[in-house]
């Protein structure tokens, strides 16, 4: 079969593979940051309003984030893996193989999703009967979680489409796509949940149906994009063995990086179990401090997402110094944002702490650890340049050996530890270490890797 695209004559350049890499990885970078700190936006908004309606709303809501997060860890797995693959094809100058990886990842990705949401759609009573709701919450689970799963695959195709879209070097349009979801639901979630206006009041399924309203505005965007502007959709079957080795490609990446995703609940709540033996007070500060984490860390992980492109083009076009010297800049820029956040964090934690809670004992608790653990954020957000640079070089493995090194094999021990020697403020140290010996390790794994690269590419 002779595979023909929508416009054969459209050449893509590997833009990435020249220029000033600071600047590149830099100009990358920014719009990023603004696409992340929307869509947390978007969950904190979705449970404020939620939590207007009471405490059982709120409550059953709540039940609703592992399965959420499950299905969404599979979209951002897959997007990594997409990134990886297309960022490669784009560096070896291989445009038939761009189009036909963007393609084939979205379609495994939609169905791998929508095979998720079917089961969870018919398994809602004893899945969330298993997770603990009574029966009078899964009524209300069910009015959020039946409009989201039938709108879920319209999720997929912008995380993964945005990942495409990434790797070709352009990342305003992901961040503006990422910036009109958000806004989109929080404009949406009050009219759709309290009834203003002509609408009714849906309460949680408004909640659920905002939301499936801006994935499918965002879907439109991405998909417009990618195929209009980027032409990075093909519009003819491939052969099944054609499309079976773009999946297996995908997923070489894809699934470490989903089950690197599922690492982090897991540490979240062994670590939630170790400050729950200091009380409730202390578990509440454990939250303040990890909700505080991801929007002081919206630097390095929108980093994160342009460096995989950078290095996942320069690597295909085998400029392994490139790579170097980028992976160089993200460490500079990430210590740097590390640093900021730490004195930022410190300065602000007594008034930080209180608008998440006014109890005494919860701010104490909460500033010991916005004052103890942000320390290690310059190194914690080395360590995530640094794997997303080995998912970039098609070596997921080793990405998740750092992040299993890191929680399960030190974070997890060494919080246990700490909290046994002194209490809260310990468990807090002991995190705090763990990034630091975890970026360490990184280092050394990737500096091994570069080297071992540039002797293959130069033989």
């Amino acid at each position: 079969m002779v595979i023909m695209s929508s416009n054969p004559n459209h050449h893509r350049k590997a833009r990435l593979v020249e220029g000033s890499v600071g600047i590149t990885v830099f100009r990358m970078t920014v719009p990023m940051i603004w696409g992340m700190l929307a869509v947390m936006m978007f969950n904190v908004v979705d449970t404020m309003y939620v939590g207007r309606l009471g405490a059982e709303q709120l409550a059953a809501m709540s039940f609703t984030f592992p399965i959420v997060f499950l299905v969404s860890c599979v979209s951002m797995g897959m997007s990594v893996g997409t990134s990886s693959v297309v960022s490669r094809a784009i560096g070896q100058g291989d445009q038939l193989r761009v189009r036909r990886l963007t393609t084939d990842s979205l379609f495994l990705s939609v169905c791998m999703v929508v095979i998720l949401a079917t089961v969870g759609l018919f398994t809602i009573r004893p899945v969330f009967a298993a997770l603990g709701a009574s029966p009078e919450l899964i009524a209300m689970i069910r009015q959020y979680m039946v409009p989201w799963y039938l709108g879920v695959g319209l999720l997929c195709i912008p995380m993964v489409g945005n990942a495409a879209i990434r790797a070709t070097g352009d990342t305003k349009s992901p961040s503006l796509i990422m910036v009109i979801s958000g806004i989109t639901n929080i404009i949406l979630d009050p009219f759709f949940i309290f009834g203003i206006g002509p609408f009714p009041r849906l309460e949680l399924q408004g909640a659920a149906i905002a939301t499936v309203i801006s994935w499918t505005v965002t879907f439109s965007a991405a998909l417009w994009i990618l195929h209009e502007r980027e032409h990075l959709i093909e519009t003819t079957l491939p052969h099944l063995k054609e499309m079976l080795e773009s999946w297996k490609e995908v997923l070489h990446v894809g699934l470490p990086a989903v089950g690197t995703n599922l690492m982090l609940p897991a540490s979240g709540a062994l670590l939630t179990r170790i400050a729950a033996g200091y009380g409730p007070e202390a578990v509440a500060a454990f939250g303040v401090g990890t909700r505080m984490e991801s929007f002081a860390m919206s630097g390095p992980f929108a980093l994160s997402t342009s460096l995989a492109a950078f290095v996942g083009q320069n690597y295909g076009a085998r400029r392994c110094d490139r790579v170097r010297e980028g992976l160089r800049f993200s460490i500079v820029f990430a210590s740097a944002w590390g640093l900021a956040a730490f004195l930022l964090l410190a300065g602000l934690a007594p008034l930080i702490a209180r608008i998440f809670n006014d109890e005494p004992e919860v701010i104490g608790k909460a500033v010991w650890y916005l004052r103890v653990v942000p320390i290690s954020y310059a190194a914690f957000g080395s360590t995530v340049a640094m794997t997303a640079t080995f998912n970039a070089m098609k070596q997921p493995l080793k990405s998740a050996t750092v992040f299993f090194v890191r929680l399960l094999t030190l974070m997890v021990p060494l919080a246990y530890v700490g909290s046994l020697a002194a209490g809260l403020p310990g468990m807090f140290a002991g995190i705090m270490v763990a990034n630091i010996l975890a970026s360490l390790t990184a280092y050394w794994m990737v500096k091994r890797h570069l080297h071992a690269v540039e002797c293959a590419f130069a033989e």
